[in-house]
């Protein structure tokens, strides 16, 4: 959870709470004569009653000052000028609006009049790596990436079936310690390694991802099998068809071995099972809100996993246990079938072991899909085997001297330029950029409104001021005018990132960089999480659970 968020909520005073004020109960109720035009504020009254003092306190709120006399003129034709508006859910004509149900404009990364970057061309060339035959030791082979892996499965070093049952093996007998599966799904991860040995041996290789097991991040859909998000008001879900991308994996031949657990609702590591640890040191959360594959990949537990990622829920917890995590560009992979939190901001990714590992699976994911409007045709050419000489780096000079710099970013930076790269000095303007979670926080309330006004939020482990339920709550009054500056902002940076973008071909930044967290995962840009060293940590993170006093190495990661 990136501190910038914190200080949103800390420091910056937010909306107006219109669902709690009205007006007089006889203002502006005449019918118009028959023919007249129609005018604001000549409806019925409807809601409860407000008074100028209702006004002045919501002016704390909003930052905003009206006159004694204003604040009267509000107060007197309230309900028959805006409280209308709420009817939609408060009645008499209440209508309910589907979880699948996307808003009807919608974030497109690709700005209009600007050069794309886009690749031309579909290609995917895999590395020349030299034959490795398989290790004896079991623990050898859990912790392959899974360029490796896919390998061995193609030329029947290994069966599917072996490699299924060794990461079973190795998931019940991790997990008490870890929690980070909240679902064994061990049946059909049985049936589906059966079914990629014999579609080998006969000759039907898939590709890739045929035959090797994987685990999911509990937002996406499993027919039959419970998706819960993490959150105990689902813990008995049961969806009755496969999200876009479970169903992709499952045509690629992919072997699915467990549901991973999220932090509830997809924020942070708390779910309604425990807190999802980090194998690198067990005494501290795994981060979130992809906790359980963070956990689950770095500790051998998977061939690979599937994440997703608002605000940071990829980034995090690939840095925090030490793996690759591809935040893929917006629009890239489809969400059908997976949990809504943002419909603008939400990405369903790879979290693997290895880069090249990532692009494998990205390649099975990738494309349009029906269910989700934002998804769109993108063509993916990646090679391997191409030179990095020349590319272009840009970095920020401030921010690898600041934290949560570290001397691994400074090192990573250095080492750029031995491998031929061109590190470039690049600068991002001082504005607000924390303003644009308005956007985070009125669309994740609006997924969850039910739940919110229905007080199931209640249920949930964590009611701190920063998680959801509080979030939520608060969330109910912010300014729609707010938000709509907030959008325009976010296409303000848009235009910024891609005057940057211009004259680099990748940033280097530390992975949790307030700034760059927030200003990519708005504007839509993709973002590679990798593990370049080590750190020294004085004590055990969590953003909630108490802190713990330990010391031990760990992996650090810039993306």
């Amino acid at each position: 959870m990136s501190s910038s968020r914190r200080q949103f909520l800390t420091h910056t005073v937010i909306g107006l709470a219109s669902t709690a004020v009205s007006a007089a109960p006889d203002a502006g109720t005449s019918a118009p004569p028959a023919g007249a035009p129609p005018t604001f504020g000549a409806g019925p009254t409807v809601g409860p009653e407000v008074s100028p003092t209702t006004f002045a306190e919501a002016e704390k709120l909003m930052q905003v000052q009206l006159t004694p006399a204003e604040r009267t003129q509000a107060a007197g034709n309230w309900r028959v000028s805006l409280a209308p508006l709420h009817e939609r859910r408060t009645g008499p004509r209440k209508l309910a609006l589907e979880p699948e149900l996307a808003p009807a404009s919608q974030w497109n990364p690709s700005l209009p009049g600007l050069k794309s970057k886009a690749p031309a061309k579909d290609r995917f060339v895999r590395s020349r790596g030299a034959k490795v035959p398989l290790p004896t030791k079991e623990e050898d082979i859990a912790f392959a990436p899974l360029t490796q892996l896919s390998r061995w499965v193609e030329s029947r070093a290994i069966t599917s079936e072996r490699l299924t049952q060794l990461y079973l093996s190795r998931l019940k007998r991790h997990d008490p310690k870890l929690q980070c599966v909240i679902t064994l799904t061990e049946e059909l991860a049985l049936q589906q390694a059966r079914q990629a040995d014999r579609d080998i041996a006969a000759g039907r290789y898939k590709g890739p991802l045929h035959g090797i097991p994987w685990g999911a991040k509990d937002l996406v859909d499993t027919a039959g099998i419970r998706t819960t998000y993490g959150a105990e008001p689902f813990r008995d879900r049961v969806p009755t068809t496969d999200a876009a991308a479970v169903a992709r994996l499952h045509r690629a031949g992919a072997v699915l071995v467990a549901k991973l657990s999220l932090g509830a609702l997809a924020l942070n590591d708390i779910w309604f099972g425990g807190e999802t640890k980090n194998p690198w040191l067990p005494e501290e959360g795994s981060s979130g809100s992809s906790a359980g594959p963070g956990a689950a990949t770095a500790a051998g537990l998977v061939g690979f996993s599937l994440g997703s990622e608002t605000g940071g829920s990829i980034i995090s917890p690939s840095m925090r246990c030490g793996i690759t995590g591809l935040r893929p560009t917006f629009g890239r992979v489809p969400r059908t079938g997976a949990m809504t939190l943002c419909w603008s901001l939400d990405k369903l990714g790879p979290m693997t072991r290895g880069v090249e590992d990532s692009l494998l699976v990205l390649a099975a994911l990738n494309g349009p899909d029906a269910g989700d409007v934002a998804s769109v045709p993108a063509k993916l050419d990646f090679d391997a085997n191409a030179p990095v000489k020349g590319l272009r780096v840009g970095y920020v000079p401030a921010w690898m001297k600041e934290n949560p710099a570290t001397d691994v970013d400074r090192q990573a930076l250095e080492t750029l330029k031995g491998l031929g790269m061109t590190p470039v000095e690049v600068q991002f303007p001082d504005w607000p950029y924390s303003a644009l979670n308005v956007l985070l926080f009125a669309e994740a309330a609006a997924a969850f409104e039910e739940l919110t006004l229905t007080h199931g939020v209640d249920a949930l482990k964590m009611q701190t001021p920063d998680a959801w339920p509080n979030l939520f709550r608060q969330a109910r009054f912010l300014s729609a005018v707010d938000y709509v500056q907030a959008d325009r902002l976010r296409r303000k940076v848009a235009q910024e990132m891609a005057r940057i973008m211009g004259g680099v071909d990748v940033l280097l930044v530390p992975s949790l960089r307030d700034e760059a967290l927030t200003i990519t995962n708005h504007t839509g840009h993709p973002s590679l999480t990798l593990r370049t060293g080590f750190v020294e940590v004085s004590k055990a993170r969590s953003d909630w659970a108490p802190a713990v006093s330990y010391t031990h190495l760990r992996t650090h990661e810039t993306c």
